[in-house]
């Protein structure tokens, strides 16, 4: 748990600069996802965490009272945008400090294995504080790109890169659609690395820079977009269907 929660707080540490970089009159810019600004993505960021630290705290409940409220997770999601329009800039990026400090707090405090609910069923710990990594990064993403910025990739997203690969069984469910062998990753990354999932046998390839991998699953690029190379059938469908978040 210490080395993801270490990641998950230098991405958020990270994005939390960049904002402060961004004149608060530029926070109604908006950003590649439809009707949502700059503020929209960190309220977004914010309630997501708050549902995060509830369900820690409270377990199923916290899901079970959420729900309960919105029939929906596009409901809950609008919720959370709704309330940060009705704040200042400064009270939402304090929103989301609070929030996602309380979260790590609470994280730190289990082991990787021990489960936790979320709106898409249980996960492990640590599974829970990489798909909060995620996040982060695929919404700076869309912040990023609002003021033409482009951010540096980082060894960070190996975790990113790993949640893509280890969903796609779950993607491909989704969509209706068999994943009969594993599908393996070839990702050339920052700072020289190369990262590897997925059997050497693997007769299904996806091999290419990391950072479009990572943006292929996050739904953030459009695999046709990328330089990424798929080898075999399954590899060309895991490019269409990748999604890391579910």
């Amino acid at each position: 748990m210490r080395e993801i929660l270490a990641d998950l707080v230098a991405e958020q540490q990270g994005l939390d600069q960049f904002l402060q970089s961004i004149d608060y009159r530029r926070w109604s810019t908006s950003t590649p996802a439809v009707g949502w600004d700059i503020r929209d993505q960190v309220s977004h960021l914010a309630s997501t965490e708050e549902l995060a630290f509830g369900v820690i705290e409270k377990g199923k409940k916290a899901v079970t009272e959420a729900m309960a409220k919105h029939d929906t997770i596009a409901s809950f999601t609008n919720a959370g945008i709704q309330t940060g329009r009705e704040m200042r800039p400064t009270q939402v990026i304090e929103w989301w400090r609070h929030r996602r400090a309380d979260v790590v707090d609470a994280l730190s405090r289990m082991t990787g294995s021990e489960r936790v609910p979320w709106l898409a069923g249980d996960m492990s710990a640590k599974t829970f504080a990489t798909s909060r990594l995620m996040e982060t990064w695929a919404h700076g993403l869309d912040i990023h790109a609002a003021v033409d910025s482009t951010p540096e990739d980082t060894t960070r997203l190996r975790h990113v890169a790993f949640l893509g690969w280890v969903s796609l069984p779950a993607a491909f469910e989704a969509a209706g659609a068999d994943y009969p062998s594993p599908v393996r990753l070839e990702l050339r990354a920052p700072e020289y690395q190369k990262w590897v999932f997925g059997p050497e046998d693997a007769e299904n390839i996806i091999r290419g820079e990391a950072g479009e991998w990572c943006r292929v699953a996050v739904r953030r690029m459009a695999a046709s977009d990328s330089t990424l190379e798929a080898v075999g059938d399954i590899a060309e469908q895991a490019l269409l269907l990748a999604k890391a978040y579910l």
